[in-house]
């Protein structure tokens, strides 16, 4: 399937060059589930493998989503570099966020799941209370990223908890991996081939491009006994990170909308 089968058009009486998000397209995604992975891999590296913990990890990583998102939301205009280093940075501190809730306050994966699932729900109902609308075809002024980026926060933990959940429900990292792979399989196809609300989907496929990282990630790193391949959590960030940065260096990586127009969901 070619890239330009899955961008996002914008109408032409659209300031697209005031946008401050790239188009959606195979390369987005690509790039998503990467960035997702490396969320898992580099939080578990700062909690686990340098041992700072959940609590001290999480203060750590929200203290840089905070320095790059207020980079973003503050740019006048759309950098590539910038937007993914936020995504990242999102799930990073979501997969400490998610192990510090699981875990450590020992509300376990369901008990997270529900409670992340409530604050999603909440961070979308202020939303669309306070702007009118859901739709992220368009993501133009400071109260639109700042609602924009709180939804990715807490939709990448709540993908965390959501592919812990699954992969320990006995079907290892392999097999959630496989039904998270399905689950977006069905989403694309429902996008293609259905008039369901694209900001529905969109929302739903990035949510579960979070739980497919997370498996992944932790069957690159988990040891043999736990069903993993025990690749190393830094190496395996370092590389996935320099993956990232030459998808984004080598794709079209133009300033778009995301799925959601003329829609008034």
């Amino acid at each position: 399937m070619k890239e330009a089968a899955l961008t996002v058009s914008i109408p032409e009486n659209s300031s697209a060059s005031s946008n401050k998000v790239p188009e959606v397209t195979l390369a987005f995604w690509v790039i998503k589930i990467a960035a997702t992975t490396l969320g898992e891999t580099g939080g578990d590296a700062l909690s686990m493998t340098l041992n700072l913990g959940y609590a001290l990890s999480t203060l750590v990583l929200f203290g840089i989503f905070v320095a790059v998102v207020w980079a973003q939301i503050v740019s006048r205009r759309f950098h590539p570099f910038l937007y993914w280093t936020v995504i990242v940075a999102t799930t990073t501190v979501g997969t400490t966020m998610a192990d510090f809730a699981d875990r450590s306050l020992g509300v376990g994966y369901v008990g997270g799941s529900l409670i992340l699932f409530a604050i999603l729900m909440a961070t979308l109902a202020i939303w669309k209370f306070a702007a009118g609308s859901l739709s992220v075809n368009h993501i133009v002024s400071p109260k639109a990223e700042t609602f924009y980026w709180l939804t990715i926060l807490f939709s990448n933990t709540l993908g965390t908890a959501l592919g812990d959940f699954l992969a320990d429900s006995g079907l290892g990292y392999q097999g959630a991996a496989v039904v998270f792979a399905g689950l977006l399989a069905l989403i694309a196809a429902a996008y293609f081939r259905t008039r369901i609300s694209h900001t529905l989907l969109f929302w739903m496929a990035f949510i579960l491009t979070r739980p497919l990282g997370a498996t992944v990630g932790d069957m690159l790193t988990k040891p043999h006994a736990d069903g993993g391949l025990d690749l190393g959590r830094i190496t395996s960030s370092a590389v996935i990170a320099v993956f990232i940065i030459g998808c984004i260096a080598l794709t079209s990586q133009a300033v778009g909308g995301h799925p959601g127009t003329g829609e008034k969901t």
